[in-house]
């Protein structure tokens, strides 16, 4: 996977190697030109030839000077062996080196060639228009591996802030309440992992959010039974006192809290709280629920796993609790090992679940086969609470028990 920093990294280097084959290609193609030093090497044999002797005076060789000048239209001067200036024509001329064949040299006026005659004397010719300083030169040279970094660099740079600004706007549309809004993966760099981070948060808020109105809309219904229940035998009990109807009231009382406990369970979970994980005997802790209820048979073996004992004794408590009300007695409850999985299986007399439901059956207020009565979120806690350990709860039938559930956590 490529890295960001190695793209940009990359990019330069690249953009490196183009100036260097670009001005190869143009050194190539301009090699067949002649160069501005080899034309005064030229224009030097030509005036040496037509110099007088060194012996000659200085009116005749600076006539010659001013004769060659005038022909070929340069700046041109004379110097003897010891490099004091004999005859010269045009702008003044810098001297010659004091070492080595000639080449160039540079003056306030420009720069300029110095070209040594075989007698010892020293000829210096400049171009009408002059050579470039050498700091221009290089100025100039910079300025061109800018611009071609800056061209070659600009579409991957654009790429990269072009995303950011559509993950910018993904991430204004979702604070805007819109949970649908996701923005395009491109690439597989730190971006793109970015992009694929947010899309997933967009999700999981989406679904968040959606299941807590779902809930919130559902609550709100499910409550309404017990209240209207507990509403009119209060008005009932105030004409009549009856033990009967006392009952019945705290039955509701009791199904109305159980409603809300669940309600702000369910909430809490969706917020991921800190489990308080500890080791856990998980046949000790089935056996410690399966007390509470009749007909109900435990069998098995010890399984040791990490876990919130909490949140484990309610997800039995759950399954026994769904079985008691849609089932039918005996149940038995189960409890074993499968390689690395500890496994928790309820199974009771009943019918089963539907295949087409088994699924839907875990989802809050969720009525089986349209049924009226037990609807809530007993199930939905039940995978909850084995998704948060690690596991998962499934409707998992037998042909000799259709109704069963089985939960799947990780031992240790």
């Amino acid at each position: 996977m490529r890295r960001l920093y190695q793209k940009i990294y990359l990019t330069v280097i690249a953009s490196l190697l183009l100036v260097v084959l670009v001005a190869s290609t143009v050194w190539k193609l301009g090699g067949d030109r002649m160069p501005i030093a080899q034309a005064f090497e030229m224009a030097g044999e030509i005036a040496a030839a037509a110099l007088p002797h060194s012996n000659a005076s200085p009116d005749s060789q600076q006539q010659a000077i001013d004769r060659i000048a005038q022909r070929l239209k340069i700046d041109l001067a004379l110097f003897d062996s010891s490099l004091r200036p004999i005859a010269s024509s045009g702008r003044p001329l810098p001297p010659p080196p004091s070492s080595g064949p000639g080449g160039w040299v540079y003056g306030p006026l420009g720069s300029a060639w110095s070209f040594r005659l075989p007698d010892g004397r020293w000829i210096v010719a400049r171009a009408p228009v002059r050579h470039r300083n050498p700091v221009i030169s290089l100025i100039l040279f910079l300025g061109v591996v800018a611009l071609v970094v800056a061209l070659a660099a600009y579409p991957v740079v654009r790429g990269l802030t072009r995303r950011i600004e559509r993950l910018q706007a993904g991430v204004e549309t979702l604070g805007a309440g819109h949970l649908a809004a996701r923005v395009k993966v491109e690439g597989r760099d730190e971006v793109a992992r970015l992009a694929a981070s947010f899309n997933r948060a967009a999700a999981r808020i989406e679904e968040l959010v959606g299941a807590h109105r779902l809930l919130l809309a559902n609550a709100s219904h499910e409550l309404r039974t017990p209240l209207s229940r507990l509403r009119l035998g209060l008005e009932l009990y105030e004409h009549k006192p009856d033990a009967k109807l006392k009952a019945e009231l705290a039955r509701d009382i009791g199904e109305l809290d159980l409603l809300i406990d669940e309600i702000l369970l369910t909430s809490r979970l969706d917020a991921a709280p800190a489990l308080q994980i500890e080791p856990i005997d998980l046949l000790g802790l089935a056996a410690e629920e399966c007390a509470h209820y009749e007909a109900c048979t435990l069998a098995g073996e010890p399984v040791a796993i990490r876990g919130d004992a909490r949140m484990l004794r309610r997800l039995i408590r759950n399954l026994l609790d769904n079985a008691r009300r849609h089932g039918a007695p005996p149940v038995t409850v189960r409890v074993g090992r499968e390689g690395t999985t500890a496994v928790i299986e309820v199974t009771d007399a009943g019918a089963g679940v539907p295949e087409a439901e088994r699924d839907q059956v875990f989802t809050p207020f969720h009525r089986v086969g349209g049924e009226s009565k037990g609807a809530g979120l007993g199930l939905a806690l039940v995978r909850q609470i084995a998704r948060l350990h690690g596991g998962d709860a499934v409707v998992a039938p037998r042909p000799e028990h259709p109704s069963c559930f089985r939960v799947s956590l990780p031992a240790t």
